[in-house]
């Protein structure tokens, strides 16, 4: 029996709240790491490779879990455990060494993969009764009001006290995640025993559908050449582009964005379905050509339309996930999605740092290449899947 939409929209509300906390941690602190490594000594290779070992530490890691969450239904103890972990990057204050600082980012990456897997078929059957779409939207939209408030307040302190001041700052967004998180638990803990009675007995990677083979192949291509903040940033700083007060006020712009495109998209997605996934290939084309340049002007179009590719990846290609596979292989579908989205965005930042260091032009037809491609790999799905219906 699924929720009703009131009791749907609440634990999703409270979901957000939670999770609004916590990303104004996680982004806070993500729009300054890539200048704080570059500080401690870090290349532009290195800064490649700790983005690219916290995305699959995040990501990949989610296949374990989600598998994990199908068979045992501890979602609530994944869950906790996973926020509990977003201490270590207020933590980042007392870190001067580089390879202290490095693992604290990637330990906070291991605790998104245990509790996200969880959290999203939470999220995927409660929306059901409001539109899959739209609960996501509400999710992410909450969720980057967080990652614009956490950039914002790390501007302000690093502006007037530094790098260190503006992570010890996040201490107290931090330390009110894990109450918020009690507080859904209480509201959502019936909804959540309701939503996985039995299911868990079925799950297994080998009955995974054929159509989310082909779903994860475009995903993969799609993510990989898509740059992360933290080398775009590393090509601010390292250019002098802008000025360093300006890093995190661009990747805040990028997270409102983020969360006014995501109930946009959401709400297309209830209603026009998988094609509206075009949309992502489509936007991350031009993001390289703009985010890559010394042009200031070109740069922000760039973080704008990074922001509206983050937002359909967490809200469109998350609530796609749901239409393809049954709730008794939810989780283990969403581990799956998330561990190839990790294991992607990791080769992809590994490639993009290590052609940043001989040649921007390279980064730039790397990002385009990939583009192009996952975009026909998008139609040939939607091919098969139109073939399949009529069939």
């Amino acid at each position: 029996m699924h929720a009703s939409g009131n009791k749907a929209l609440r634990v999703i509300l409270l979901l957000g709240l939670v999770s609004l906390a916590a990303d104004m941690v996680y982004e806070g602190a993500r729009s300054i790491i890539g200048p704080y490594l570059l500080i401690l000594g870090a290349s532009a290779t290195l800064v490649g490779l700790v983005a690219g070992i916290g995305e699959i530490a995040s990501y990949g890691s989610r296949i374990l879990f989600g598998y994990a969450a199908d068979k045992s239904r501890k979602h609530w103890t994944l869950i906790i455990t996973g926020y509990a972990m977003i201490l270590s990057l207020p933590a980042l204050t007392f870190a001067n060494r580089l390879d202290v600082a490095s693992t604290l980012i990637i330990l906070e990456r291991l605790g998104k993969a245990i509790r996200t897997p969880s959290r999203d078929v939470i999220i995927a059957h409660t929306a059901s009764s409001i539109g899959r779409g739209k609960g996501f939207g509400i999710h992410e939209a909450m969720d980057q009001i967080g990652a614009v408030i956490g950039p914002l307040i790390v501007a302000v302190v690093m502006n007037y006290k530094g790098y260190n001041d503006a992570f010890l700052y996040l201490f107290i967004p931090a330390t009110a995640t894990l109450p918020l998180l009690m507080y859904a638990r209480r509201h959502a803990v019936l909804l959540d025993s309701d939503a996985y009675t039995n299911i868990h007995t079925r799950a297994s990677i080998g009955s995974i559908p054929r159509l989310l083979w082909l779903y994860l192949a475009f995903v993969s291509i799609s993510v990989a050449g898509f740059a992360h903040f933290q080398i775009i940033s590393y090509h601010i700083k390292f250019t002098s582009a802008m000025d360093d007060v300006y890093i995190p006020i661009l990747f805040a712009l990028a997270m409102g964005v983020d969360a006014l495109i995501a109930i946009i998209v959401g709400h297309i997605f209830d209603r026009k379905g998988l094609l509206v996934l075009i949309l992502v290939p489509l936007t991350t084309l031009p993001i390289a050509p703009l985010a890559f340049s010394t042009n200031p002007t070109f740069i922000v179009a760039g973080a704008v339309l990074w922001g509206i590719v983050m937002g359909m990846q967490e809200t469109i290609m998350r609530a796609s996930i749901a239409t393809m596979v049954d709730r008794a292989r939810l989780a283990t579908a969403y581990g799956l999605f998330n561990g190839i989205y990790g294991i992607a965005w990791f080769s992809g930042s590994i490639m993009m740092g290590m052609l940043y260091e001989s040649s921007v032009l390279g980064v730039i037809t790397f990002s385009v290449t990939l583009s192009i491609a996952s975009m026909l790999l998008l139609l040939v799905m939607l091919k098969v899947l139109e073939a399949s219906s009529n069939s």
